[in-house]
């Protein structure tokens, strides 16, 4: 694990919206860990360090908790609507070896035959893996696949350790043909009225 993930973490004791303003005020990052049949764990965590790290789905953090060392595993992070501010972060124990269950995003790569889209059905794969060799992602061939063509959950080539949890039948790249655009046909112009004869016939 990269040193970057080694993150020095504070027990805290105080609770409430107000504590928690306060402590995202002094840059840092309220938290509870969790997991493994444990009391869950109240600590704040550094604001700009670990803001970094989980910008990567799936972040494994290093803890540091008054000396111990606690492997976690960056759950959910909830943010501000609006300001997209970390108000608070869960993190799971995890331990060296096990599996756990996580969501992989999706990256296609290459490109379908000329005159055809990808369309990404499964934006993330549900699989598990091992907690200290979590993927960045799962990458998807689309490379000279025709209209019609579709790779399901199943088709996916996992790296390996990794295997699938989700339904194999789930659609994950559809590849089909744009419609094309369809113009408003302008209305037929009306046929000009025919001219009266420039002279009148002589009456008889």
């Amino acid at each position: 694990m990269s040193d970057e993930n080694k993150v020095h973490a504070d027990l805290r004791t105080n609770f409430g919206k107000g504590f928690a303003r306060r402590l995202r005020a002094a840059g840092k990052i309220p938290a509870v860990i969790y997991g493994h049949g444990t009391e869950p764990v109240h600590v704040a965590l550094p604001g700009h360090q670990v803001s970094l790290i989980i910008r990567r789905a799936n972040a494994l953090l290093e803890l540091d908790i008054e000396g111990s060392s606690q492997l976690a595993l960056v759950k959910d992070v909830q943010k501000d609507p609006v300001h997209q501010i970390i108000e608070h972060i869960d993190l799971l124990v995890v331990k060296k070896g096990e599996k756990v269950a996580i969501d992989l995003p999706v990256v296609l790569v290459g490109e379908s035959f000329a005159g055809t889209i990808a369309n990404l059905d499964a934006t993330t794969l549900s699989v598990e893996a091992e907690a200290t060799h979590i993927p960045e992602h799962v990458e998807v061939s689309v490379e000279g696949l025709e209209e019609g063509a579709h790779i399901t959950a199943g088709d996916v080539k996992l790296p390996k350790g990794v295997t699938l949890v989700a339904d194999p039948e789930t659609l994950v790249v559809a590849i089909s043909v744009p419609a094309a655009p369809v113009e408003d046909e302008a209305p037929a112009a009306e046929a000009p009225a025919e001219e009266a004869p420039a002279e009148e016939a002589a009456a008889e």
